[in-house]
C-alpha cells in the first residue's frame, strides 16, 4: 500500500483556517504564531495561501521541494506557495483554463518574492528545449531590470516595489511557455524629486553612480559622490545587505539577455543621468521693469552638461524653465515663471521624464518577450500590487491604492462565491445564500461617475477660475456628506464638528480593512500632473532618439489643445481593464503578511499582525469558506485515509470508493446533518467532525501500530529460535564430522608409521646387498684397468724409442740436403752476377755508340722538346689543379680557382664559362614543369623591373604563389569560385583606391587566362570583370611602393567606369603575371605595355586625373599613402628606403 502524506498529517497548528476551531481573531492569530516560530510560513485558508514574511532564508525552496510538490494535490502536502503554483499550471495545462495569480500584501510583506516564486517554478516545471529556455530565461530576467528602475528602500522594505505590475505568461498547448506580457500601474514618479526620511530614490540611481566603470562615469559627466546629487538622499544612500554595484552589472546583463541592443542601454543610462543632472539645476529670482518676478537659472553647467547629454539647445530648454505659453484656439500667450513654478516645472519634468522612460522600458521588456505565434494562448496572469495603505499622512497615491485593493477585495469575494457555489452545483449541493459585507458601497464612492470622489476630483482639475484642494474638499462635503462611509469635519453631518481627530483639511473613509483619514493637500496638484507645452516641445527638439520619442506631444506639427486626461482618470481606466482581465480568469490568492516593523527574522508582532489580517479581509475569507461545509474531500483519499475506522472497509474495500465512504460514516454514527454526499466528494460542515475523524484515526493507528508491533515481535521470536534449532543441527553435524575426520586421521597416521619402518628395513637390506655387489664389481674393474696400463705403457714406450731413431735419420739427412742447396746457391749466383756485368758493359757501350751517332741532331731540337715537354707539365698540373678545386654545383656560386700563370687567361674563363654552363645545365634538368614556370615568370620580372623598380630587390627572394587566398579551398569564398569558369592564376587582396579622398577599399583580385575580375572582399559579390584584351597599359611607380594603374581600351564595355587605381602588397607577381598572360591573350599577339614612371595619368569615368609619387614621411610608418590634393592630382607619399 502506498503512503501518502497528508495537509492533516505532523500538522503544528492547523494548516488550513478554515479547520480552526474555535474560529476568533485571537486563535487567529495565535495559529499564525505558532507556525510562524516553527518555520511554518505558509497557512491556507482553503485555495487561499497565506504567505508571512521570514526575513531569512528558508530550505523550503530546492530543487527538491520542487520535485516535491511537482504534480501533488493541492492538500496533499504541507502549505506551501508551490502547491498553490503547480495547481493554477496543472489546471491551465489539463483543464485549459486561464489562470490569474493575485499576490497582495503591504510594503515589506515579501509580494515580490512571492511572485518570483512562483515564476521559477512554473519556469522548472514546464517542458525544456533551447527555444523554451530562452523564452523562460527573458521571462525571469525582466524582473531584475523592472526592480532596479521601479523598486526603492523604504523605511518598511529595502526593496519596496513602487509600482504595480501584472504579467500574462503565454503557453501553448503542450504548458511550454511561449512569452509574456506586462502591465505596469502607478508608478510612485513623485519619489524622484523627493524621498522621506529614511528612504531612498530609486535603486538605478545608486546602482549606476557605485556599479558603472569611471569611463561610463565620464562619458555621462557624472561623479560616484552621491551628496552632489540633489534628487539622492543621504542618509540611506548606503543599505546593508544590498551591493549596488554588483546589481548594476546584473541589470545590464539582464537587459542584454531580454534583449536591449548596446545603443538602447547606452540612452536609457543618458537619460537616468539626465534626471540626476535636472535636480542640480537651481534658479534665481530677478526683477522685471513692469515689476514682474521671473526666474533664471543659477549655475548653467548642470544645465549645459545635461543639454549636452540629451543633444538640446541650451537656449531652448532655459526659455523653457523661464516663460509658459499658454495657447487657446488662435492665441498664445506668453508668462513669465517665478522661481516657485521654475522648480515646479523642473520637477515635473523629471517626474514625467523618469515614468516615460520606465513605461517605455516596459514596452520594450513586452516587444523581446511577446509570443511570435499568433494562435491562441494559455495564460497565467501574476498580479504583484500595492496591499492596502494606511499611513500617518495619507495623500493623493494611498487614496487610488486603497481604491484598487478595494476593487480587488471585491472581486475577491465575488469570484471566491462564485468559486464555492460552482462547486456545490457540479457536485450536486444544496446552495444556500452567504451573508457578507459587500464593499460596492465604497467602489461607488470613489468610482461613481456622476457623484463619486474620482469624478468630482477630475470636474474640478477642469473647472475654469481658481481651483484648490480647498475647494475640491468643499464640494466633497455638499455631494458625498449624507454617504455613510464618507466622513468630514466640515460636512453636513454635525456629528463630526466635535471630532478633534479630524482636521479641517482631511476627510475619511470607511474601506473595507478600516478608517483611513486623507489630507487634501496635493490632491488637485498630482491629479493634473501637468507638464508645461515648453517643456515637451524643448524635449522633442532633442537629437537622442529615444527622447523624441518619449514626448511626442511635442511636436508642433501635432498640436493637441485638449487637455491630458487626469492621472486619476487614467489609474481607473487601468483598474477597469484590470479587472475585466481578472473576471476572465481562474483566480488563485496569495496574502503575504509582514510579521514586524524591524525587518527582523524571529520576531512577531501581534498587533501589526492583526492590523493586516483585519485590512486584508482574512477573517472574512475564512467565514465565506466556512459559511456551508468547512472541509471537502473526494471518495478516494477520504476512504484511504479513514478505511482503518471500521471493520468493513478494513483493509480493502472491494466496492466503488462512494459506498464505502457511507459504509464507514454509517458505522461511525456521524450526525447526518454534519456532512453530504457530493457527485465526487465528501462535504463535512464542521471542523469538530474532521477532528473527531482525525482523533478515532490517530487512536486507531496507535492500536494498529500496537498489532502489528505484536505481530512483527512474535514473528521475530519464532524466528529467531528457528533459526537457533537449525543452527544447532548444523552445528552437531560438522562436529561429528570433525570427530571421525580426526579418529581417522590418526589410524591413518599409525598406518604409515608402520609401513615406513618395514619399507625402511626392506630398503636397507637391498642397499646393502646392492653395495656388496658393487664394490665386488668395482674391484675387477680395478685390477682391469691396473693391468691394461701397464701393457699400454710398456707398448708406448717401445713406440717412442721407434720415433727417436727415425727423428734422427731426418734430421741428418735435412741438414745434408740444406749444404747441398746452398753450394748450388753460391754457384748460380756468381754466374748471375758474371752474366749482369757483361750486360751493362754492352748497355754503357750501345749508350756511348748512340750518343755519339745523335749528339749533333740531338744539340739542334734540344729546346722545344724541352719547352713542349715543360708547356706539357704545367698544363698537366693545371689541369689537375682546376680539377681539384672546382666549385660547388649550385649556378649562383660565382667561385672559380685563381689561374697559375697569365698565359691562361683565355683558356681559364673559357673552361669558366663551359663549367657554368654545364652546371647550369645539370641544374636545369632537375626542375618540374611547374618550377620551370615560376623562374621564367622569376625571369621575367627581372627583365620588366630589375633597375627600374625599387621594390624589384625585395620581391626576388619571395616565391610567387599565385593563389594567395586559396581561393578553390576557402568555403568562405566557394560562392565567388563558382562565379569563375577559367582557372585561377592569381588570388590576392588588393585596395580599390577612391578618388574622391585617396581611400582604399579591400577588393579581391582575381586574373584567368581572359579575365581580369574585382570582388568585394567580405560579400564575396563580382564588383568588375575587365577581358584582357581590353587591357592596355599597366602603369607602376620607380619607388618602394605597391601601387599600380590598370589603363583600359576606350570604348570597351569595361571602361564604362575608367580605370583602376590599385595597391597591393604582391605588385611585382601581379604585374609580372599581367604581362604574361596579357601578351598571349592579345589578338594581335602585342605585349601588354609596362610603364615605370613616377608621374602617370588615370581615366575616371570623364576626367584625367594625376597620379604623383613623392618621397615623404607617413602617418602609417613603413607603408605609403594617397591623398587627394585636388580635383586632378592624386598624391601618394612613399617613405624613403632604408639601407
Amino acid at each position: 500500500m502506498e503512503v501518502k502524506t497528508s495537509l492533516l498529517d505532523n500538522m503544528i497548528g492547523v494548516g488550513d483556517m478554515v479547520l480552526l476551531e474555535p474560529l476568533s481573531e485571537d486563535s487567529f492569530l495565535e495559529n499564525l504564531k505558532k507556525r510562524f516560530d516553527h518555520n511554518e510560513i505558509y497557512t491556507y485558508i482553503g485555495s487561499v495561501v497565506i504567505s508571512m514574511n521570514p526575513y531569512r532564508s528558508l530550505p523550503i525552496y530546492s530543487p527538491e521541494k520542487v520535485e516535491e510538490y511537482r504534480n501533488r494535490n493541492f492538500y496533499e502536502l504541507s502549505p506551501h506557495i508551490y502547491a498553490l503554483a503547480d495547481e493554477a499550471y496543472r489546471s491551465l495545462r489539463d483543464q485549459d483554463k486561464d489562470q490569474c495569480i493575485l499576490i497582495t500584501g503591504e510594503s515589506g510583506a515579501g509580494k515580490t518574492e512571492a511572485s518570483k516564486l512562483v515564476m521559477s517554478y512554473v519556469a522548472a516545471v514546464c517542458g525544456k528545449g533551447q527555444e523554451v529556455n530562452k523564452v523562460k530565461e527573458q521571462l525571469l530576467q525582466s524582473n531584475p531590470v523592472l526592480e532596479a528602475f521601479g523598486n526603492a528602500k523604504t523605511v518598511r522594505n529595502d526593496n519596496s516595489s513602487r509600482f504595480g505590475k501584472y504579467m500574462d505568461i503565454e503557453f501553448d498547448f503542450k504548458g511550454d511557455p511561449l512569452g509574456g506580457v506586462i502591465s505596469n500601474y502607478l508608478l510612485e514618479k513623485s519619489r524622484v524629486v523627493k524621498q522621506p526620511r529614511g528612504e531612498r530614490n530609486f535603486h538605478i540611481f545608486y546602482q549606476l553612480l557605485s556599479g558603472a566603470s569611471d569611463d561610463t562615469l565620464k562619458k555621462l559627466k557624472l561623479y560616484r559622490d552621491f551628496s552632489k546629487y540633489n534628487y539622492l538622499s543621504l542618509d540611506s544612500a548606503v543599505v546593508n545587505g544590498l551591493d549596488d554595484a554588483t546589481s548594476f552589472r546584473t541589470v545590464k546583463n539582464a537587459m542584454q539577455i531580454v534583449g536591449f541592443m548596446e545603443d538602447e542601454i547606452r540612452s536609457v543610462l543618458e537619460l537616468v543621468a539626465a534626471v540626476l543632472k535636472l535636480g542640480n539645476i537651481e534658479f534665481k529670482p530677478e526683477s522685471r521693469c513692469n515689476d514682474t518676478d521671473e526666474s533664471r537659472v543659477r549655475d548653467k553647467n548642470d544645465l549645459k552638461e545635461m543639454c549636452e547629454l540629451l543633444g538640446i539647445e541650451q537656449t531652448v530648454l532655459e526659455r523653457a524653465f523661464s516663460y509658459r505659453t499658454v495657447e487657446a484656439k488662435l492665441e498664445k500667450v506668453s508668462t513669465t515663471l517665478n522661481v516657485a513654478q521654475a522648480y515646479y516645472a523642473r520637477d515635473a519634468l523629471a517626474k514625467n521624464l523618469y515614468s516615460r522612460l520606465f513605461s517605455w522600458l516596459v514596452t520594450r521588456i513586452n516587444e523581446s518577450i511577446k509570443a511570435q505565434t499568433k494562435s491562441r494562448h494559455k495564460v497565467m496572469g501574476v498580479l504583484d500590487i500595492y496591499g492596502f495603505e494606511i499611513f500617518e499622512d495619507n495623500s493623493f497615491e494611498q487614496f487610488i491604492i486603497n481604491y484598487c485593493n478595494e476593487k480587488l477585495q471585491q472581486i475577491f469575494i465575488e469570484l471566491t462565491l462564485r468559486e464555492e457555489q460552482e462547486e456545490y452545483i457540479r457536485e450536486g449541493i444544496e446552495w444556500t445564500n452567504i451573508e457578507y459585507f459587500n464593499n460596492a458601497v465604497i467602489c461607488d464612492l470613489i468610482e461613481n461617475n456622476q457623484n463619486g470622489i474620482m469624478a468630482m476630483l477630475d470636474e474640478e482639475c477642469l473647472r475654469p477660475g481658481t481651483v484648490t484642494d480647498e475647494t475640491f474638499l468643499d464640494k466633497l462635503n455638499t455631494v458625498c456628506a449624507e454617504h455613510q462611509h464618507f466622513e468630514s469635519r466640515l460636512s453636513k453631518n454635525s456629528k463630526f464638528l466635535n471630532d478633534h481627530s479630524l482636521p479641517h483639511s482631511c476627510f475619511r473613509i470607511q474601506h473595507y480593512a478600516g478608517k483611513v483619514l486623507y489630507c487634501v493637500e496635493g490632491f488637485v496638484d498630482k491629479n493634473n500632473d501637468l507638464l508645461y507645452r515648453d517643456l515637451s516641445q524643448a524635449m522633442f527638439k532633442a537629437n537622442h532618439s529615444l527622447i523624441k520619442e518619449l514626448f511626442p506631444e511635442g511636436n508642433p506639427s501635432k498640436v493637441n489643445l485638449k487637455r491630458p486626461p487626469t492621472a486619476g482618470y487614467q489609474f481607473k481606466s487601468s483598474v477597469g481593464t484590470l479587472m475585466k482581465n481578472l473576471q476572465t480568469k481562474n483566480p488563485n490568492y496569495i496574502r503575504c503578511i509582514k510579521p514586524n516593523d524591524k525587518k527582523a527574522a524571529h520576531i512577531f508582532t501581534p498587533s501589526l499582525v492583526c492590523h493586516q489580517v483585519r485590512y486584508l479581509g482574512l477573517m472574512e475569507n475564512v467565514r465565506v469558506r466556512r459559511a456551508g461545509y468547512a472541509f471537502r474531500q473526494p471518495y478516494g483519499p477520504c476512504l484511504e485515509r479513514y478505511k482503518m475506522l471500521c471493520k468493513r472497509t478494513w483493509p480493502h474495500w472491494r466496492g466503488p470508493a462512494r459506498e464505502g465512504v457511507e459504509v464507514l460514516m454509517a458505522d461511525l454514527q456521524v450526525p447526518t446533518e454534519e456532512f453530504s454526499y457530493g457527485r465526487s466528494k465528501i462535504f463535512i460542515r464542521n471542523p469538530r467532525t474532521l477532528f473527531f475523524l482525525e482523533e478515532r484515526r490517530r487512536q486507531c493507528l496507535q492500536d494498529l501500530a500496537t498489532l502489528i508491533q505484536k505481530i512483527y515481535r512474535g514473528w521475530k521470536c519464532r524466528t529467531h529460535f528457528l533459526l537457533m534449532k537449525k543452527s544447532q543441527v548444523v552445528v552437531a553435524a560438522w562436529y561429528r564430522r570433525y570427530a571421525q575426520q580426526k579418529k581417522y586421521q590418526r589410524i591413518k597416521s599409525a598406518t604409515t608409521v608402520v609401513q615406513s619402518y618395514a619399507r625402511g628395513w626392506q630398503a636397507r637390506k637391498l642397499l646393502r646387498e646392492l653395495k656388496h655387489q658393487k664394490r665386488c664389481e668395482e674391484a675387477v674393474t680395478t685390477i682391469a684397468a691396473y693391468w691394461h696400463g701397464t701393457q699400454a705403457r710398456t707398448e708406448l714406450r717401445r713406440l717412442k724409442q721407434e720415433v727417436r731413431n727415425k727423428h734422427a735419420v731426418t734430421v741428418i739427412w735435412a741438414y745434408w740436403q740444406g749444404t747441398q742447396a746452398r753450394r748450388e746457391l753460391r754457384k748460380l749466383k756468381e754466374e748471375a752476377r758474371r752474366k749482369h756485368a757483361v750486360a751493362v758493359i754492352w748497355a754503357c757501350w750501345q749508350g756511348l755508340k748512340v750518343r755519339r751517332e745523335y749528339r749533333k741532331f740531338f744539340r739542334a731540337n734540344a729546346g722545344k722538346k724541352i719547352y713542349n715537354f715543360t708547356i706539357q707539365r704545367i698544363m698537366q698540373k693545371y689541369f689537375l689543379g682546376v680539377k681539384r678545386g672546382l666549385p660547388c654545383m649550385s649556378p649562383v656560386d660565382k667561385n672559380w680557382p685563381a689561374r697559375p700563370y697569365r698565359f691562361l687567361d683565355a683558356a681559364h674563363a673559357q673552361l669558366r664559362s663551359i663549367f657554368h654552363l654545364w652546371r647550369c645545365k645539370k641544374y636545369r634538368s632537375q626542375f618540374s614543369e611547374e618550377r620551370k614556370a615560376v623562374y621564367q615568370e622569376k625571369l621575367e620580372a627581372s627583365e620588366l623591373f630589375k633597375d627600374k623598380k625599387s621594390l624589384y630587390p625585395s620581391s626576388v627572394s619571395q616565391p610567387f604563389k599565385g593563389d594567395y587566398l586559396e581561393i578553390s579551398k576557402n568555403p568562405k569564398y566557394q560562392k565567388l569560385s563558382n562565379c569563375v569558369e577559367e582557372k585561377v592564376l592569381l588570388a590576392d587582396v588588393v585596395n580599390k583606391i577612391n578618388r574622391a579622398n585617396g581611400k582604399g577599399t579591400s577588393r579581391i583580385l582575381l586574373l584567368t587566362k581572359k579575365n581580369v575580375v574585382l570582388a568585394d572582399q567580405k560579400t564575396g559579390q563580382v564588383k568588375a570583370s575587365v577581358a584582357l584584351p581590353d587591357l592596355i597599359s599597366v602603369s607602376v611607380s620607380t619607388q618602394n611602393d605597391g601601387f599600380f594603374a590598370l589603363k583600359l581600351k576606350e570604348g570597351s564595355a569595361s571602361a564604362v567606369k575608367g580605370d583602376f587605381l590599385l595597391s597591393s602588397e604582391h605588385l611585382i607577381e601581379t604585374i609580372t603575371k599581367l604581362h604574361h598572360i596579357g601578351s598571349t591573350a592579345s589578338d594581335d599577339g602585342e605585349q601588354l605595355d609596362i610603364n615605370i614612371s613616377d608621374e602617370f595619368l588615370v581615366q575616371f569615368k570623364q576626367d584625367k586625373v594625376c597620379v604623383k609619387f613623392i618621397q615623404a614621411a607617413t602617418k602609417n610608418g613603413n607603408s605609403a599613402s594617397c591623398k587627394r590634393k585636388n580635383n586632378r592630382l592624386l598624391e601618394v607619399s612613399v617613405p624613403a628606403a632604408t639601407a
